[in-house]
């Protein structure tokens, strides 16, 4: 791991985007609390991830159950979180053929997911198969909850142009992040997942009402880890994100939720 400090050159050697000026969606006023917007990936075993959800409790609003949790404890999980007043993103990055997706889409939903994930790389059939099994998890339950927010993955934060190129593709991150979201859009997804380098031409793009949430975020002083395309949540919060998606910066912190209360409280001050 890399240290912040130690580590600012190769920040600054691939910096954030500037945000750009008087766009529609700086102009509004924000009406989610600081604390909303931020989603806490626990990337943990089940122990642990409770133990962080009891410390969290009436803090945090949003918890992300990644693969590492999920393929752990199960389905259970989602709805243990549920139970303590938490929402829950579910974030398996799907990615098969529509039929498997669409069930899987179904399945989650029915878990108690209220945010789910897709790889857009999957394609157009295979996004709208995800919506499909969504509004069906929906559909299974008596209240008139709407289906979970339904995301696609544009380019993962662990990956810059060479790793890119390495599979295959030629165009640079910026232009892959921003095809991949309009496609997204095209087969009627609610938002996208991107980095905050990308957040900015994204939100520009696709205009208001398109969910994006961005990982990669790391608060001052932190470190990397594996991320490479970063950025503060101060930042991608003005570049357009909707979300923040943050974890070892928290779920690694002495004391969680003095570091997630710090976290709200960069994101109030630079207001």
């Amino acid at each position: 791991m890399y240290h912040f400090f130690a580590s600012a050159k190769k920040w600054y050697t691939n910096p954030v985007p500037p945000v750009p000026k008087n766009l529609p969606y700086l102009e509004q006023e924000v009406t989610m609390q600081a604390a909303e917007r931020i989603i806490i990936a626990l990337d943990t075993d089940a122990e642990q991830a409770r133990v962080l959800a009891e410390q969290l409790k009436g803090k945090a609003h949003w918890l992300k159950v990644g693969m590492t949790l999920y393929y752990s404890a199960g389905p259970a999980i989602v709805q243990e979180f549920k139970s303590m007043g938490y929402k829950v993103f579910v974030d398996l990055k799907l990615h098969d053929i529509p039929h498997q997706v669409r069930g899987a889409a179904r399945s989650v939903t029915l878990a108690g997911a209220d945010m789910l994930t897709v790889h857009a790389a999957g394609g157009m059939d295979m996004m709208q198969a995800a919506c499909q099994g969504a509004e069906e998890g929906a559909a299974g339950f008596s209240s008139a909850d709407k289906r979970p927010i339904c995301l696609a993955i544009t380019v993962l934060t662990s990956l810059d142009a060479s790793a890119l190129e390495s599979v295959g593709i030629k165009a640079s991150l910026a232009t892959q992040a921003l095809k991949l979201a309009q496609l997204a859009k095209e087969a009627g997804m609610d938002g996208i997942v991107c980095s905050p380098q990308e957040t900015a031409a994204i939100r520009s793009q696709a205009g208001t009402g398109f969910v994006l949430v961005t990982p990669g975020v790391r608060p001052l002083g932190s470190e990397l880890g594996d991320q490479v395309r970063i950025a503060t949540p101060a930042h991608a919060l003005k570049a357009g994100a909707d979300y923040l998606v943050i974890g070892r910066p928290i779920t690694e912190a002495a004391d969680p939720c003095a570091a997630f209360e710090s976290i709200v409280k960069e994101i109030q001050n630079d207001r």
